[in-house]
């Protein structure tokens, strides 16, 4: 199942996707009051996302909807929790002159930093040091503390593709890295939400790429994880709850632009793009801050 966050004139709504490549999709806010809201809280209920499947695949004509006739939002525009790792990648860590870590780096964004597929990156004022980071997102869809091997895998609703776009000149004014993590339109989300019975478990074997003006920049596989999902969920479990919308980002591979000689930092009339195998391919032109 595929499943998306937007808007059309003026309301926002649900979709229902058939297939990666569809060009239009059911508006599932026109079929059920149960899908009247967004998709954070049909996640509350671990049945609606069947029950709107069932409902989107009889759907009417009326309930279609052009993709071009809308603006996609992040995925989940309103989380409870973005809990970012750092340094998941060896690759990555060496590049940025880290040692292989014992531990994730974990670093939390905010909602205003989210943008959906298609909207622009926005370059702020206060810096050209615009970074592209390539990222599997995991959405959860299920209350969970204290997770193990056998049932982590339980509360996760979907997977999607991120932009841990960064601002490196402030990611290291401190060394905590979330000021430069959470300008305001820079972590782009998308496109789509895809339920885990379309992957393999734990997202594992998938390909992921970004592409800076469809030049290849980075180009991994999560099997290159230091913690892969499950781990990932136990050892984020161990401290906090998570809870239906809230999401996990699960690092960056090697390629980023700092670490190149020059540094490649993204400019406006830039595109960049994130692709992962079987998820999806998360575009997004990259604007100044007006």
């Amino acid at each position: 199942m595929r499943f998306i966050s937007f808007t059309h004139n003026g309301l926002s709504g649900v979709g229902w996707l058939s297939h990666a490549a569809a060009s239009e999709f059911v508006n599932l806010n026109a079929l059920d009051t149960q899908f009247s809201g967004d998709l954070k809280s049909m996640l509350d209920n671990p049945n609606t996302l069947k029950a709107a499947d069932a409902a989107a695949k009889v759907a009417p004509a009326s309930a279609h909807l052009s993709l071009r006739d809308i603006q996609l939002l992040p995925v989940i525009p309103n989380p409870g929790k973005i809990v970012c790792m750092g340094l998941n990648y060896a690759d990555h860590a060496k590049e940025g002159g880290n040692a292989r870590p014992e531990y994730p780096s974990f670093f939390l964004r905010g909602a205003t930093s989210m943008v959906g597929h298609q909207s622009a990156i926005i370059r702020p004022k206060a810096s050209m040091n615009l970074d592209y980071e390539a990222e599997l997102a995991v959405v959860i869809g299920k209350r969970a503390k204290h997770l193990t091997d056998a049932n982590a895998l339980e509360c996760v609703a979907g997977y999607a593709c991120f932009n841990d776009a960064s601002l490196r000149d402030y990611q290291r004014k401190t060394s905590q890295w979330t000021i430069g993590k959470n300008f305001d339109g820079t972590g782009p989300f998308g496109p789509c939400l895809v339920t885990p019975d379309e992957l393999p478990p734990g997202a594992a074997g998938l390909r992921i790429q970004s592409r800076l003006n469809g030049k290849i920049m980075q180009d991994a596989n999560t099997t290159d994880f230091l913690w892969n999902v499950v781990e990932s969920l136990k050892i984020i479990t161990e401290c906090l709850t998570l809870e239906p919308g809230d999401v996990i980002i699960t690092g960056t591979p090697a390629g980023v632009g700092y670490a190149r000689t020059p540094p490649v930092w993204m400019k406006p009339g830039d595109i960049c793009e994130i692709d992962i195998e079987g998820v999806g391919v998360l575009s997004n032109p990259i604007q100044d801050e007006v």
